[in-house]
């Protein structure tokens, strides 16, 4: 048997046993399970990390009696439409399930999934930025998927930014690379020159808008045009979207819109209100300024939350907001109450559950409910029951809520203790019976927009639940997990 001396930089480890035959791969299994922590990284005393699962421990260099360290790598998970990936920080390998057209099977590129650091989703592709600053993508080829065409230019990448079907990447020295749906941003020819010393990109469904460093703006893309605001868009400071309007603020507070005018993309109406603006929030085709003075002023489609008239006066203090995807807020205030407006349907109506809206403390939301978390830990869910909105099938499980996550249609809410509770549309992950007694101290829970939940464990373990195709199932990547 050879024996191995694996501890953590706090000082606590053990000795590790095993034949002397053993894999690399063995060892960090052993590792794992010994510890009850997943995505260990091993490292000898010389610094070397043994990378390698298939190597032999005598071919790494591992002998009886040897030392080695083991760090815990974050794990992160990226979520498209309907596919997860998994990786760890720099990590040399990525996992990948839901549906497999839009970016579930990433083997053509695997080889090339090495020191990963960050990645980027459209509506069915993904981009993985590596440690290196290049970019290996897959998945879907008209979303994004196929970057061979500007893969040379490819160099010391930033940060990426999505469209539902396109990737644009700064690179180091501010220049913006583009690729995917010509129409959806895929395409800055137009405007390639004036591209330099980009900042930060912000992105509709259709289109792009860049911040330079002097504060102008440059746009791309399905309804971007900004020519004609170009005077106005000068030291910008943010800029966000709804799906197909941006809305910009200023170093001064004021903002200004462009994009589908029903969307969003005209804020002539309310012009004169909007100064200054601390930061903005948006449903699928409207917008929520909130100003220094705690007040909020509203604009876009009336019906899915631009107009804030009918609660204009309960609009004081305002903390923070957060959107249905449809069509509604909910405005936290000062106080801990909570105001909302936009379609009733959507979420925008809790006046039969206003006096339970006390001591909130965060809010998160599908694409027709909101749920709120108070300051005891408990939640209160309203807006469409098919969505979410209808929590009181386990309101009594629903105690020391720490966290709550969302798909479209359902939400999974993390407790104290690190077990999961799951209501709203069971075909979208609202139930979660059939992996109940798997929930165990769960630390991060992350979602597909289309209907899946994939939990974490502490010892590194995952599991999935929700519509199967869409990342619901993960049982044919169960191995490739422990493994990571």
């Amino acid at each position: 048997m050879l024996r191995v001396n694996v501890s953590f930089p706090s000082g606590s480890g053990e000795t590790l046993s095993l034949p002397e035959h053993s894999k690399v791969r063995d060892l960090k299994l052993l590792a794992q399970k010994t510890f009850k922590k997943g995505f260990l990284k091993l490292v000898t005393v010389g610094g070397n990390v043994l990378t390698n699962l298939t190597d032999s421990l005598q071919t790494a260099g591992v002998q009886d009696g040897d030392y080695l360290m083991a760090v815990v790598q974050p794990a992160k998970i990226a979520a498209s439409d309907s596919v997860f990936a998994l990786w760890c920080g720099g990590g040399n390998q990525v996992v990948t399930w839901g549906d497999p057209r839009w970016g579930a099977d990433c083997s053509a590129v695997k080889r090339q999934l090495k020191n990963v650091e960050q990645i980027q989703v459209t509506g069915g592709a993904f981009a993985a930025i590596l440690t290196d600053g290049s970019v290996v993508t897959w998945g879907n080829p008209g979303r994004g998927g196929n970057c061979s065409a500007v893969q040379d230019q490819l160099r010391n990448v930033q940060q990426i930014q999505a469209t539902h079907e396109a990737f644009a990447a700064i690179l180091a020295d501010g220049s913006v690379v583009v690729w995917g749906h010509p129409h959806c941003g895929g395409d800055c020819s137009a405007v390639k020159d004036q591209l330099g010393k980009v900042q930060q990109i912000q992105a509709t469904e259709s289109a792009f808008a860049a911040i330079l460093a002097d504060g102008s703006v440059v746009c791309w893309g399905r309804g971007a045009d900004c020519s004609a605001l170009q005077d106005q868009l000068r030291n910008v400071r943010e800029i966000q979207a709804t799906f197909s309007a941006f809305a910009a603020i200023l170093a001064d507070g004021s903002v200004v819109a462009w994009g589908i005018p029903s969307s969003g993309g005209d804020c002539s109406a309310v012009q004169d209100q909007l100064r200054n603006v601390e930061r903005i929030q948006a449903t699928a085709s409207a917008f929520a300024a909130i100003l220094v003075d705690g007040s909020v002023v509203a604009w876009g489609n009336p019906r899915c939350g631009g107009d804030c008239s009918a609660v204009q006066d309960q609009l004081k203090n305002v903390q923070q907001i957060q959107a249905t995807g449809s069509g509604a807020f909910a405005a936290i205030l000062a106080d801990g109450s909570a105001v909302t407006w936009g379609s009733p349907n959507f979420g925008g109506d809790c006046s039969a559950l206003q006096d339970n809206l006390r001591n909130v403390q965060q809010i998160q939301a599908t694409c027709k409910a909101f749920a709120a978390i108070l300051a005891d830990g408990l939640v209160v869910a309203w807006g469409d029951p098919d969505f979410g909105g209808d929590c009181s099938a386990v309101q009594d499980q629903l105690r020391n809520v720490q966290e709550i996550q969302a798909t479209s249609r359902a939400f999974a809410a993390i407790l104290a203790d690190g077990s999961v509770v799951a209501w709203g549309d069971p075909g979208f992950g609202g139930d979660c019976s059939a992996v109940q007694d798997q929930l165990r101290n769960v630390e991060q829970v992350h979602a597909t927009k289309y209907g899946a939940f994939a939990a974490i464990l502490a010892d590194g373990s995952v599991v999935a639940w929700g519509h199967p195709e869409n990342g619901g199932d993960y049982s044919t990547v169960q191995n490739q997990l422990l493994h990571l």
